[in-house]
């Protein structure tokens, strides 16, 4: 321990913690725009600059290490000055456009900005003129970039991808694209991390809500909805609304009121896609010798966009069950339109989902329906769902709780973990269990996959079948992973990899709050539902069996295999051949979506 004076407070603190960080401990606030624990702390954006006694310049407190006796000043008027004139010169270069931004009220600038009292601006403006594809699912303002470096961390050392990078030095320093492509050229996966990490409204998914409000307000449409499973944990941290209030009864309550027709449960085709996805792994394992090993699971689109742009060894071992999102909307597009006696034309279905990367998948051409149409016509993040919540100044708390509709609106508890890293591996092998032995397991068996480190594996007895499994969160963990299974370090049978860190619960469409994490929190919620729910089994779910049995036979049938499955090469990535194009946003909103 170490004894340091701040702003006069006397105060100790363990040895090689930061200036920054025993500020912390004496409850003193140093404000920061780049510091991001533990990915970040070079000090780029200089706002954190304290005095310390003895020092002839300023230092940055994200980085000083503490010593014994050391005195700091953070708001001495040479330290005010400088953050200040940092502040200044930072504004000069990001568009000011507050009150229309993504990130207003919820920006880490203004808040520096306005606790400095910073009122007007002192130096002229210089804003970027680059300008990127408005139709692709990841949206940059370079005009809004103030260099903090943080997306270029998070991209390099979470998630392995390496999009972003600082270019030029100097005075020309800015942040772009590695290796001077554009965005929509580069292997980005869609994650969307560095939008959640970006302090401003510099990096955010494209809007989607205007095209959604526009089918709700088409006398001709019937607009469905489908709510992911992890929505259900984060949708009321966007709308102020407490925890207890924000029930799944009063999230469907809330769709209703913003106008869809029908509210459907994603966690049901979950369900399904635990049946296909099971059935498959079951069939591979009855005929070894004919698959490469490990399978993986298809259920996360940035997994898959990772998997093609850095792993294409690997794409032919991924699952070709589609993932709950397009299951559902091949199902409601013909199972629902059938028995609920609708056109599939008049269909118009928007998933609301955690994920940024989801935008991608339902517009690439494999996921449309014998007659051409998109299976699912819109994307919606939390974040957006939560703006519009807001722009229809919907009282939630009020709402009477109701139920999802009817005949895709019942889930197990399977359903709900797939939004947790692990929950689509733990889900997947309940119900193989079942199929072998005729009896479930015991629904904790796989408890030990919940474990939060990156990648781990194990062994799963399947009715005296020992298979063994992995699993993995963040791209940096699954590449490490995938290594060990190429040097032969692990021989597996199943893996499941999500793109996001904690899995859909740290999805990148979630809800913002700069420095937190709030994955294992929000995976609390899942697994409570699972614990609670009266059915913890997909092949239980009785919606599921009447589907089965009224419409598509039974699992891995050929119609399920039409419908539920999908080829993974019928789309490509910017390193494939040929290029994908990216068309401009199209008039009919409906019939020619732009496709990634």
């Amino acid at each position: 321990m170490v004894t340091v004076t701040i702003n006069g407070r006397s105060v100790q603190v363990e040895e090689g913690l930061t200036i920054l960080q025993a500020a912390e401990v004496a409850g003193v606030r140093i404000p920061s725009l780049c510091y991001m624990p533990p990915l970040n702390d070079v000090g780029a954006c200089r706002v954190c600059c304290v005095e310390v006694e003895g020092e002839d310049r300023l230092v940055a407190s994200c980085n000083t290490s503490v010593w014994d006796g050391m005195v700091v000043w953070t708001e001495s008027p040479k330290a005010l000055h400088a953050r200040r004139t940092n502040v200044e010169l930072m504004l000069a270069r990001h568009n000011c456009n507050c009150p229309t931004c993504l990130r207003s009220g919820n920006c880490e600038l203004q808040r520096t900005a306005n606790d400095l009292g910073l009122i007007a601006e002192t130096f002229e403006k210089e804003l970027s003129p680059i300008k990127d594809d408005p139709t692709f699912p990841l949206q940059r303002a370079y005009d809004k970039c103030i260099t903090c470096l943080r997306c270029v961390n998070v991209c390099d050392k979470v998630q392995g991808v390496g999009v972003w990078d600082l270019i030029n030095s100097g005075p020309e320093a800015r942040v772009d694209v590695r290796d001077h492509v554009s965005v929509t050229e580069s292997d980005c996966v869609l994650c969307g991390q560095c939008i959640t990490h970006c302090p401003v409204g510099c990096l955010t998914a494209r809007d989607d809500t205007g095209v959604v409000e526009a089918a709700i307000n088409d006398p001709d449409l019937v607009v469905l909805a489908q709510i992911a499973p992890a929505v259900r944990t984060s949708w009321h941290e966007g709308i102020g609304v407490d925890h207890d209030v924000a029930t799944m009864g009063r999230m469907v309550a809330t769709a209703k009121a913003l106008g869809f027709d029908y509210v459907f449960d994603t966690d049901f085709s979950a369900d399904v896609t635990i049946m296909e996805e099971g059935n498959e792994l079951l069939h591979k394992l009855q005929h070894k010798d004919e698959y490469q090993w490990p399978m993986f699971t298809s259920c996360c689109p940035g997994w898959l966009r990772y998997a093609k742009a850095k792993a294409p060894d690997m794409v032919d071992r991924i699952s070709t069950t589609k993932s709950p999102q397009q299951i559902f909307g091949a199902l409601a597009k013909t199972y629902f339109a059938e028995k609920a006696g609708i056109d599939p034309k008049k269909l118009f279905l928007v998933s609301i989902m955690p994920c940024v990367a989801k935008k991608a998948e339902a517009h690439y051409e494999s996921m449309r329906g014998e007659n051409g149409d998109l299976d699912v016509d819109a994307v919606l993040t939390v974040r957006e769902f939560d703006r519009m919540i807001r722009a229809h100044h919907i009282d939630v708390p009020a709402l009477e709780e109701r139920d999802f509709d009817d005949p895709m609106g019942v889930a197990t508890g399977a359903g709900h973990i797939f939004g947790v890293t692990g929950g689509v591996m733990e889900a997947a092998l309940r119900t193989a269990y079942s199929v072998v032995t005729g009896e479930n397991p015991d629904p904790e068996a796989l408890a030990a996959l919940r474990a939060r480190d990156g990648w781990r594996v194990g062994t799963f007895d399947l009715g005296g079948t020992p298979v063994r499994v992995g699993v993995a969160h963040g791209l940096v963990n699954a590449g490490k992973l995938l290594q060990a299974i190429r040097d032969g370090e692990e021989e597996l049978d199943f893996v499941e990899v999500m793109a996001c860190p904690g899995g859909c619960t740290g999805g990148g469409g979630n809800p913002i709050h700069d420095n937190e994490e709030l994955a294992a929190d929000r995976a609390g919620t899942l697994y409570a539902l699972d614990e609670d729910a009266a059915l913890r089994f997909s092949h239980e779910n009785p919606q599921v069996i009447q589907c089965y049995d009224e419409f598509l036979g039974e699992p891995n049938s050929e119609l399920a295999e039409k419908l539920l499955h999908t080829d993974h090469h019928a789309w490509t990535m910017p390193n494939e051949e040929p290029l994908p194009t990216y068309a401009e946003v199209p008039g009919d909103f409906r019939h020619e979506p732009a496709t990634y």
